[in-house]
């Protein structure tokens, strides 16, 4: 692999993602490695939020919840994004936001395994996921037992026979680590608990076979890789054997069996509708759909190949081009096996260094103490990107170092 600009160009230029990049609305000069936190606007968006404001809404006013689609939306995108983590039609919803998901997994995983009385965390994930796991204990009464997910066999080594709900993250919202979601579900499944997942950083990002996979309870975000927008609701994937006792703390009449009825007393939809809650943001959800069609089109594999490749560029230019004391130590793990779609460096003053490489154009982002992230997403990012980001990478050290 050479480290030139002009090989870069050439990457580019024999790209088969290459179309997507103008697809989406990136302000001229800015190259975005923040896709992790947020994606950028796809150039679909903005014309499918103006056909649901002015004649869904506009003209159909009411009708739009039958006319065009509106009431069953939840889960028709539910289906789009269970095909990106490889789940089968009818286990998959959308409609709230993350924290509302993962607590109804979390309650409702726990509720699978009443007899169980410890509720195990990931205690490098993101903090959400933490508090709301303290919650759900401190509401169950069970016992919260927070592990690394290297440490999760001795975990559930320890507490045999106790384990009810396990929530990990499939990647690591800090260092980009991707974890081994198949072993780890089947680990957890062999000491009789329920594997939860946080799929928010793999989502669109990674290959992710939750039917194969044996997982039972999986939410995620809508905002990240899968580019719906600032707040985007969340999806919530729950395994069709679970469907028949999956009992939800948040119920609403979205998720009733008749919900026109108005009956006194809940009684929960067939499958994955009993998942609903109340009347979804319409807006925000059908944003998130016309979001889906770029990554749905090119295909989460190809994406992943070229993000991987994307992110051995960047491994390579910094050893090339930056010299020792100016260059940041890689945190990622290099194995692809083991790499999410955003690279970790730590580098002192990481949020300044971030700061500076945005009055430069470039979109990254921080986490304390020391680590600046760049997310190499294949949909939009270049090789070119790539290059450009370490060269200004190095200018900004140089600069800070005095």
């Amino acid at each position: 692999m050479e480290s030139t600009r002009e090989w870069a160009e050439k990457q580019d230029s024999e790209d088969p993602l290459s179309s997507f990049r103008a697809e989406f609305d990136l302000p001229p000069g800015v190259i975005q490695l923040n896709g992790n936190s947020l994606g950028p606007l796809h150039g679909g968006v903005p014309e499918a939020l103006d056909r649901v404001v002015r004649r869904e809404w506009g003209e159909h006013l009411i009708r739009g919840w039958s006319e065009d689609g509106w009431w069953d939306a939840p889960v028709r995108v539910g289906d789009r994004i269970g095909r990106l983590i490889g789940a089968g039609p009818g286990q998959t919803v959308v409609g709230e936001s993350t924290s509302v998901q993962l607590f109804n997994a979390l309650t409702a995983a726990a509720r699978l395994r009443p007899e169980r009385t410890v509720l195990v965390s990931d205690a490098a994930n993101f903090p959400t996921d933490r508090y709301l796991a303290a919650s759900v204990a401190r509401t169950l009464g069970l016992r919260l037992v927070e592990t690394t997910v290297d440490g999760l066999p001795g975990v559930l080594a320890r507490h045999r026979g106790e384990v009810g709900p396990v929530l990990c993250g499939a990647v690591d919202f800090r260092t980009g680590e991707l974890w081994d979601l198949v072993r780890t579900t089947a680990e957890v499944r062999a000491a009789g608990g329920i594997a939860v997942w946080d799929l928010s950083h793999a989502a669109g990002a990674v290959p992710v076979e939750v039917d194969a996979a044996g997982v039972d309870l999986a939410v995620g975000c809508g905002y990240k890789y899968l580019s719906g927008g600032p707040g985007a609701p969340a999806f919530l994937y729950a395994a069709a054997r679970h469907h028949d006792r999956l009992d939800l703390p948040l119920t609403g009449w979205h998720g009733h069996v008749r919900p026109f009825d108005m009956a006194d007393e809940f009684v929960p939809a067939p499958g994955i509708d009993r998942a609903r809650t109340g009347t979804p943001h319409i807006l925000s959800l059908l944003a998130l759909e016309a979001a889906l069609v770029p990554l749905e089109r090119a295909g989460v594999a190809a994406v992943r190949e070229k993000s991987l490749r994307l992110g051995d560029l960047l491994v390579r230019l910094l050893a090339d081009r930056l010299p020792a004391p100016a260059r940041p130590e890689v945190v990622t793990p290099a194995a692809h096996h083991r790499r999410g779609s955003h690279l970790a460096l730590r580098c002192p003053e990481a949020s300044s260094v971030s700061a500076a490489l945005m009055e430069r154009g470039i979109v990254t982002d921080a986490r304390p103490p020391d680590l600046l992230r760049l997310c190499l997403n294949g949909l939009y990012v270049s090789y070119t990107d790539v290059f450009d980001a370490v060269t200004a990478l190095g200018d900004v050290r140089k600069e800070m170092s005095g």
